[in-house]
């Protein structure tokens, strides 16, 4: 027997897409921004964050970051839009620059949402538990390259 396949309007499938687009923004995207926007408020309103700057300084300044940028890859390695966030946070403050923003993003793209997906996905496929701590550092090792490179050419 032959299948008879039908084929969806094209305005069907586009409907189908934005939905789960829709879906994806709301249950996911939009949630980790707003909890970092919230997080970053908190950190600044109690004065943590100046002192989270003036701790991590000596670190960050080897990117050309300033301490408090230290933040975002925090943000960023829970969540990549929790990172963004904090990314768009501290430049909206004036915290961060446009050059420190370009330094900053290839280093979220490299290590972003570790912790989220290590249990959906390292987790789901049976990676060995010994072998989490190893990917993650050597993703973190990565965004420090990165940061570096991209320090020498912005």
């Amino acid at each position: 027997m032959s299948e008879v396949t039908q084929k969806q309007m094209v305005t069907d499938v586009f409907v189908a897409g934005a939905r789960k687009g829709w879906n994806i923004a709301t249950h996911s995207t939009i949630p980790n921004i707003l909890m970092a926007f919230v997080i970053m408020k908190a950190l600044q309103i109690t004065g943590l964050l100046d002192l989270i700057g003036t701790a991590f300084s000596p670190i960050m300044s080897i990117f050309g970051l300033p301490g408090i940028a230290v933040t975002a890859l925090l943000g960023g390695w829970l969540s990549t839009g929790g990172g963004i966030g904090v990314i768009v946070s501290l430049f909206d403050s004036g915290a961060i620059t446009g050059t420190h923003v370009a330094i900053l993003a290839p280093a979220l793209c490299m290590m972003g949402s570790q912790v989220q997906y290590t249990g959906r996905i390292l987790g789901v496929v049976g990676i060995d538990g010994k072998l989490i701590p190893v990917m993650m550092t050597i993703s973190i090792i990565n965004a420090c390259v990165a940061m570096l490179i991209m320090n020498l050419f912005v």
